[in-house]
């Protein structure tokens, strides 16, 4: 359990270490806002209004470390340097290991921006401009949002009319390519002695039987790599990605900073916009985090707002 508590600490880490005003951010929450339903259980997000002027743009926090997702790991202070100039910000919540497995939780964040978009003129902001940030986990599920948006889609569910997605990202030390793990070849999927001590749950893949009406695990090792391969953010990779840049320390034992490496390498080889900021001697964590909210805002402007410094 140590590593996933450790996991689990950087996210709380990430959202909760900011010394800004509380109360300011406290007073502009609406928290528990329900984006979807799945297995009789409600998905939520905390919806968090600009301290300034809006500036029609919305910035999702997605609450991940190691695929848990808890709300009582949203801090508002986390939110700051993005209500502070103007963002909506989203603090979304979603199907949590170890009940939910890493596709399941892609798919809620799928829905998530199907419905901030839903909701566009509700909030006052612009559909086409939502940012997505996260840390590790949070990370991965940020970049799978801006590699692998979905169009609208005919359904009952008028949410399902909306498209998915992000149109840019900025995340900490994202895990961006399961089948090469730290190195070409080697596999990160929850099984032998290179899985994740406590992070197993995540990869217990299951397909849903339609004739027996139950869920069964996904066995075979060649199937479990077709849903690796969906998984990974660098699979999805075109010249319509959205901007990423991705902040990782060369010293991360638990993400190796090969992750954002190979996925910002295969971002411009599309034609994409990708930017990697190494931190030397960090680990899966540094001091002054925080600090780097505001070049995720930053990068935000830009590539949102179109502003430069």
């Amino acid at each position: 359990m140590i590593r996933h508590y450790i996991e689990y600490l950087y996210i709380i880490f990430l959202l909760g270490f900011i010394t800004n005003d509380f109360s300011q951010a406290q007073e502009n929450r609406q928290p528990d806002v329900i984006y979807g339903r799945k297995y009789g259980l409600a998905l939520t997000m905390d919806v968090f209004k600009p301290t300034t002027k809006p500036n029609k743009a919305a910035v999702i926090m997605v609450v991940s470390g190691g695929w848990f997702s808890n709300h009582e790991a949203i801090n508002p202070r986390s939110t700051i340097p993005f209500t502070s100039r103007g963002y909506h910000v989203f603090a979304v919540v979603h199907g949590s290991q170890p009940k939910f497995t890493i596709p399941e939780a892609i798919e809620d964040l799928h829905r998530a921006t199907r419905f901030i978009r839903s909701k566009a003129k509700e909030y006052d902001i612009n559909p086409e401009k939502i940012g997505i940030s996260g840390g590790s986990a949070g990370g991965h599920l940020s970049l799978m949002m801006g590699v692998s948006g979905k169009k609208g889609e005919s359904n009952k569910d008028p949410v399902m009319a909306f498209a998915s997605g992000a149109n840019a990202v900025a995340c900490f030390f994202p895990p961006t390519d399961f089948l090469n793990w730290g190195e070409e070849g080697k596999e990160q999927l929850g099984r032998g002695p290179q899985a994740i001590p406590n992070i197993v749950a995540p990869f217990d893949f299951v397909i849903f039987n339609q004739q027996k009406k139950q869920f069964e695990p996904v066995e075979d090792p060649i199937e479990r790599r077709k849903i690796g391969v969906a998984i990974s953010p660098i699979s999805h990779v075109s010249k319509e990605s959205a901007p990423s840049l991705i902040i990782h320390g060369d010293q991360d034992k638990l993400v190796s900073i090969q992750q954002a490496e190979s996925f910002v390498k295969k971002m411009k080889e599309a034609g994409a916009i990708a930017e990697l900021d190494t931190r030397k001697g960090a680990a899966h964590g540094w001091a002054n985090m925080d600090k780097d909210l505001e070049k995720f805002a930053d990068w935000f402007d830009l590539h949102l707002l179109k502003k430069t410094k």
